[in-house]
This record gives C-alpha cells, sequence and structure tokens, in this order.
C-alpha cells in the first residue's frame, strides 16, 4: 500500500501554484485529502482563489522571494512532498529564461534535497525540452531537468505539451487576436505538428505519480494529448467553438522572426518594462518551427493510468464566451441562417 493515500499526511509545497496548472494540482491534492503550502510573491490576494478549494488551514498561502534562500527553506520547512510549477515562456527584465528555467529548478532541488525530509521532488518541464532546440526556452527547461536529476536523482519529471483549458495562453489569445483584427497570422502556414492536452488531466497524472510505490522516481513523463493536430487544425477547432468563419494571414518563418525580434533585442536595453508578447513570441515561434510530439518509447499517461481527454467538446467549452451575441449565437450561424432564407 502507497503512504501517499486518502489523508496519509502529505504536506506538498507547490511552487508556482497561483498559475494555470497550479489551480488544477492544488484541488486536486486537496481532494484527495492533502495540505497544500502555496508560496507566492506578488500581492496577498494573489493566492486568494486556492484557499477555498480545501477545508480550512488545508490551502496555506506563504509569502516568499524566488530570490532569497532562507524563505524558500521556509515555505518547504514542513513538507515531505515539493512540487515546481515555475516557468516561463517569455523573458522579462527582471527574470530571465536561464533564471527561470533552469536556477532555480536546481536551487529547489538543492533545498528539497538537503531538507531531508523531502520524500518526493516533482518538476514539471516542457515537452520538446532539448539542449540542441532552436527555441532558449526549450534548451533551459533541458538544462533546468539535468540540474534537478544532478541534485535530487529520485525526482519526477513532467514534459506536458501545449496546454489546454479555461485559462490557457494560446487558444484565448488566438481568439482574442481573431475577434480584434478579424483574421489569424499563421506562421509557416500552421503545418507544424503539436499533441496539445487538457491541463486538468497533466494535473491528475501529477497527482497519481504520488500515489504510486514510488515507480515514478528517478524518470520523465512525456504527457501528449491523444489526438495529434497541426497548428493550423487547431486554430480550425478554436474557430469552430467561436463560431466565426475561419481567415487566416500565412506568414513566413523568417518574417514572424523579424517581426518579434526586436523586443528580444530591446528587452534589457529600454528602461521601461516591454509589451508581454502575444502572437508573435520569437521563443514560441521557434518551438513551433518543428514537430513537437511524444516519444515513440517515451513514458506517457498511460503509464499514470490516465486516459487523457480528446480536446473538442468540454475541454474547449470556455471559448464560447467569445462568440458574437452570446454563448447560443455565433456569425456562423446567423450567416447560415440568412443564406438559407434567401
Amino acid at each position: 500500500m502507497s503512504i501517499f493515500s486518502l489523508n496519509s499526511g502529505i504536506v506538498a509545497t507547490v511552487f508556482g501554484a497561483t498559475g494555470f496548472l497550479g489551480r488544477y494540482l492544488v484541488q486536486q491534492l486537496a481532494k484527495m485529502g492533502s495540505q497544500v503550502l502555496v508560496p507566492f510573491r506578488g500581492c496577498e490576494d494573489s493566492p486568494r482563489h486556492l484557499k477555498i478549494m480545501g477545508d480550512l488551514g488545508q490551502i496555506v498561502p506563504m509569502k516568499y522571494h524566488p530570490r532569497d534562500v532562507d524563505s524558500i527553506k521556509a515555505v518547504m520547512a514542513k513538507s515531505n512532498v515539493v512540487i515546481n510549477l515555475i516557468g516561463r515562456e517569455y523573458e522579462t527584465r527582471n527574470y530571465s529564461f536561464e533564471e527561470v528555467n533552469h536556477h532555480m529548478p536546481e536551487q529547489l532541488a538543492t533545498i528539497a534535497k538537503e531538507h531531508g525530509g523531502i520524500i518526493r521532488f516533482i518538476q514539471v518541464s516542457c515537452l520538446g525540452a532539448s539542449p540542441s532546440s532552436e527555441s532558449r526556452m526549450l534548451r533551459t527547461k533541458a538544462a533546468g531537468e539535468q540540474s534537478v536529476f544532478k541534485e535530487f536523482p529520485e525526482a519526477t519529471i513532467m514534459r506536458p505539451a501545449t496546454m489546454i483549458g479555461t485559462e490557457d495562453r494560446i487558444l484565448n489569445r488566438w481568439a482574442q487576436f481573431a475577434k480584434n483584427w478579424g483574421f489569424l497570422p499563421l506562421v509557416g502556414g500552421g503545418s507544424t505538428k503539436i499533441q496539445p492536452v487538457y491541463v486538468i488531466d497533466v494535473a491528475a497524472a501529477i497527482v497519481n505519480s504520488l500515489k504510486d510505490d514510488g515507480t515514478s522516481m528517478g524518470k520523465i513523463y512525456e504527457l501528449g494529448g491523444p489526438e495529434i493536430y497541426t497548428v493550423h487544425e487547431l486554430a480550425e477547432l478554436m474557430y469552430e467553438t467561436i463560431r466565426e468563419w475561419p481567415r487566416y494571414v500565412n506568414v513566413p518563418l523568417p518574417v514572424a522572426r523579424a517581426i518579434a525580434s526586436p523586443r528580444e533585442m530591446l528587452l534589457n536595453k529600454v528602461p521601461f518594462p516591454l509589451p508581454t508578447p502575444s502572437i508573435f513570441n520569437l521563443d514560441q515561434i521557434n518551438a513551433f518551427a518543428v514537430d513537437n510530439l511524444v516519444s515513440e518509447d517515451a513514458l506517457t499517461f498511460e503509464d499514470l493510468s490516465i486516459m487523457p481527454q480528446k480536446l473538442k467538446g468540454y475541454p474547449v467549452e470556455y471559448l464560447v464566451s467569445y462568440r458574437k451575441g452570446g454563448p447560443s449565437f455565433g456569425s456562423t450561424v446567423s450567416e447560415k441562417m440568412r443564406s438559407s432564407e434567401m
């Protein structure tokens, strides 16, 4: 019988819990009877939405700073599980890819090992992480994985594909762009193959890895959805859900890189913050320049007893909020009705 069963006494420190994946993971950890410590560095309200996911005292927000070793030790002090969800898909003036995706995981793994009472360490990385990737984000993710294994050899690495869900940063951005500008740019024609995954399935995989008898320790899992899409096909799913006629502008890869490059060049050269990139994020463009699929010999959802959901239907239902006229309407429907009456 696993020591990680219902009400078994898991005390999990979840770094990055206030982010996209974090809210779903905290909810599932609380549901199985765990106490969840939530380190946060923003305002006091940033973890407030998580507290209602558990009983009184079950979800514990704790103020910390990622560059303060003592504060990191404090939020780990009473834990037996550490889960790191911290990551960046774009750089800011204050936090580089190297610091967030490489050095922070390394530091957390080192402190967790020195702690002596941390039984499990889970690092959430990214599908496609590789030292040879054209994307700096994916290269630093790979470096972070290597450092975690060096400092905490029993760690478990999760590599989720592009995650889809209510707060995602891909379909929401596409829908907003399409509604605001009337078209969606497709880099390289959108021919790159990807394997998007429902965020709740990723959270369930992490929880299931904690429930096993230790078989997931020291291993890497690649978490891709059950269906392979091209970027164009995923955009078609978005348009179908928001009920708009698909309108695309093909942007050749060199042109997309040229559009996105000025932000990267100016990032640390101007005395003010630059806008957050949306569609034209240089590292995302580089990451999407090649197919990003689960390896044939990789450990997957199946090895964690999870059957991932297909995206069409409930997982993308949140996109109905972008429909013109309300959830039950949309320009495609109205146009079809008008054409049938003529």
